[in-house]
């Protein structure tokens, strides 16, 4: 079994800044090594010895900026709206974000190299479906709080809310490098992951 371990060092955060600039303009498959350690302004044998590949590169700044998006979205959000307020914006901004090549990039990664570096599944599992779940589970806690809604397994209703949310999406883009999806496509598959989650758990007054 291959070892995806990161060592840190002098310059660790000088590599993944200019990785962080590269893989954001060209994309997984169009950004080279020369090109970010170029950009980051050491040898490529440096950059080797922080991270022995790059797919354990990408995933670490993947990580990073899905920490980075999740952080800035939610400081954006009010947590005090009712969920038939809130989710629907939840849930676009997750779809959208999951239709994005970015987006699609980190899932293709970390899917195609989680058997040759379990690392790399861990990370991006626990940066990206289980940020969002725990996000989303303490939005569904402060409802249940406020009597808005009644739920038993908030961190399964997260994840099932989640799903919903990704229903025709998120395989067909997978699967077909072609398709594409209108914003009133994506407004009407939220806002009926909303309907069914909310006819649920929704309490009755």
């Amino acid at each position: 079994m291959h070892s995806a371990e990161i060592k840190k060092g002098r310059k660790f955060d000088q590599v993944v800044e200019g990785a962080r600039t590269v893989f954001l303009r060209d994309g997984f498959e169009g950004a080279s090594v020369d090109d970010i350690a170029r950009e980051s302004g050491v040898s490529k044998a440096t950059l080797y010895s922080y991270f022995p590949d790059k797919r354990v590169l990408f995933i670490e700044i993947a990580s990073r900026e899905m920490k980075r998006q999740a952080d800035e979205g939610a400081g954006a959000l009010d947590m005090t709206a009712p969920p038939e307020v809130l989710l629907p914006i939840v849930g676009r901004k997750l779809m959208d974000y999951l239709l994005s090549d970015f987006g699609q990039a980190i899932f293709r990664t970390a899917v195609a190299e989680s058997d040759r570096f379990p690392e790399i599944g861990r990370k991006f599992y626990e940066s990206g479906p289980m940020l969002v779940r725990d996000r989303i589970a303490a939005y569904l806690q402060s409802c249940i709080e406020r009597g808005e809604l009644a739920i038993d397994d908030v961190l399964l209703a997260a994840e099932q809310f989640a799903e919903l949310c990704k229903v025709r999406s998120v395989l067909c883009c997978t699967f077909d490098s072609n398709f594409t999806m209108d914003a009133e496509e994506r407004d009407r598959i939220v806002a009926s992951a909303v309907d069914m989650f909310l006819a649920a758990y929704r309490t009755t007054r």
